[in-house]
């Protein structure tokens, strides 16, 4: 096993060692708005490539 895969492991604690921080640095009120931000620009990455998707390739001959 490869000694640079074992630090990217993510247990329970360092999970909520992250959520601590987080709440930490932004905190309780600003955790729902920097989510729906986050919410509403993965929704809008996925309409894009839908779209990008549907279009016919028109460079293949």
């Amino acid at each position: 096993m490869s000694f640079y895969i074992l630090p990217l492991a993510i247990g329970p604690w360092q999970i909520a060692l992250i959520v601590v921080v987080v709440l930490l640095l932004f905190g309780g009120k600003k955790i729902p708005e920097l989510m729906r931000g986050l919410g509403s620009g993965i929704k809008e990455f996925k309409d894009a490539s839908k779209e990008e998707g549907d279009e016919p390739a028109n460079d293949k001959k």
